[in-house]
């Protein structure tokens, strides 16, 4: 089966940060996976959290900065990362924020996010 998905769904989330889902629970109903177009402003940070999912983020412009058990891993334009179901992780940028594509397996929700308070 052919889908044509029309466009992203904007997920509201605090701290200037914008998630468009293309692909994913909210906006095309697929559990298996989602795809989603990120910007994060200047200076950006979220708490930590520990995904029951695996994360690969590709990012396009600035760099996104990822603290985790072995140290800080810092992610420029052109690179990818990928993080493991349970690992826990802590994303920011720095002074010239990023934009960047997150595809998550199986696809991202609130509650397996796994966000610390």
């Amino acid at each position: 089966m052919v889908r044509k998905i029309e466009g992203p769904t904007r997920i509201p989330v605090p701290g200037g940060k914008t998630i468009e889902e293309h692909v994913g629970r909210v906006n095309s109903g697929d559990e298996a996976i989602s795809i989603a177009h990120m910007v994060a402003p200047p200076g950006w940070d979220e708490p930590a959290q520990t995904p029951a999912f695996t994360e690969y983020t590709v990012v396009l412009r600035g760099t996104v900065r990822v603290e985790h058990a072995g140290g800080v891993t810092e992610v420029s334009a052109g690179q990818t990362l990928v993080t493991e179901p349970g690992e826990k992780i802590r994303y920011s940028t720095g002074p010239e924020g990023a934009e960047y594509i997150a595809v998550c397996l199986p696809a991202f929700s609130p509650e397996s996010v796994n966000r610390e308070a």
